[in-house]
């Protein structure tokens, strides 16, 4: 089936769109364009990306994306199954099953688009600088000078040369109503205000200390927030244990939950202060004011939610090393105009 609209070529259904950046920020920089192209294609599309996006957990409300698969290249700390040669063709062999009419790729990867190619699909688009070009048959393509762009501002780039109208850029997540009240059950507390402290990072120049995070916890405590809930992972309990044990009771822990219970807490938080990670992301795309800890990387453009907390350029990259929770204060009172709940 196809869908005859004004601007690029129609594409032909079932869509699929192949967006590999592992991260969960990045699945969430990207919603804006899946939601775009579905619209445009009159039909919900299927997202091609890796597992450690955790894509299923993220989207698990999101009526654009009808369904997933994983692209397992390179994972770190393992073989991926589709790693190699043998690897590669039991991707396009995935790929062929599923009869895709259109191939969408927001990324350079000549690799990805070789095996949209071999699968046979008969539309294959993308933004077609280098390698990848060769495996493209529909344009338009950009120029390789946008791939000084970040992955997001690449995306919002290729639908403006394609024609295909984005209402927003800005990256926003559903969270029904139900997912909330859970988190709040979860909680424990179904009415108090509360504040989110994201402590963990997979990355130790983003990951801010133990010691900082609690004494931020204890400012804003004595400030008069009812409780502080400290998002993490799994290894990340351990740090929010020990923050816990020192402030009392009023510090609540949320490690590990599912991505959907993430969503439903930080929609339900005042505000988010915590490490520039996936689930920084997430609370800009819930809607809630966002302040990150950038430190010497330069904070993101594309969500206003985001408050980045920087230090100056010293020229030594030295993460979060300097941030000091005096200054996280300063900047949430600035913004706010009072800590105070």
């Amino acid at each position: 089936m196809t869908v005859s609209r004004e601007g690029p070529p129609p594409y032909e259904q079932p869509v699929l769109v192949v967006q590999p950046l592992p991260g969960i920020g990045d699945t969430v920089w990207h919603l804006p364009h899946i939601r775009a192209i579905a619209a445009y294609a009159g039909a919900p599309v299927t997202l091609l990306t890796k597992p450690r996006s955790l894509a299923d957990q993220l989207l698990v409300h999101e009526p654009a994306v009808a369904d997933i698969l994983w692209v397992d290249r390179n994972p770190s700390g393992r073989s991926g199954t589709h790693d190699g040669l043998t690897g590669f063709v039991r991707l396009v062999r995935m790929l062929r099953a599923r009869r895709f009419g259109t191939a969408i790729l927001l990324h350079k990867s000549d690799t990805l688009a070789c095996a949209t190619f071999l699968a046979g699909i008969p539309d294959r688009r993308g933004y077609g600088w280098g390698l990848q070009r060769m495996f493209l048959n529909t344009g338009p393509f950009l120029p390789r000078s946008i791939a000084k762009l970040r992955p997001h501002a690449r995306a919002t780039s290729y639908l403006r040369a394609a024609g295909i109208p984005l209402p927003s850029a800005e990256p926003t997540l559903t969270i029904p109503a139900a997912t909330r009240l859970a988190a709040r059950r979860r909680l424990g507390d179904l009415t108090s205000r509360f504040v989110v402290m994201g402590i963990g990072s997979s990355e130790t120049l983003r990951k801010w200390s133990e010691e900082r995070f609690a004494a931020l916890a204890k400012a804003l405590l004595d400030a008069g927030w009812p409780m502080i809930v400290l998002l993490g992972g799994p290894g990340d309990t351990a740090a929010a244990a020990s923050i816990r044990a020192t402030l009392g009771e009023r510090v609540r822990l949320a490690m590990g939950w599912h991505l959907d219970e993430v969503a439903g807490l930080l929609a339900e938080a005042a505000f988010y202060a915590g490490n520039d990670t996936g689930v920084m992301n997430m609370a800009a795309a819930a809607g809630i004011r966002t302040y990150a800890l950038f430190g010497t990387t330069p904070p993101i453009e594309h969500a206003t939610q985001v408050v980045g907390i920087t230090t100056p350029d010293i020229g030594m990259y030295d993460g979060v090393a300097r941030i000091t929770p005096a200054l996280v204060l300063d900047v949430i009172r600035a913004d706010r105009g009072t800590l105070s709940p």
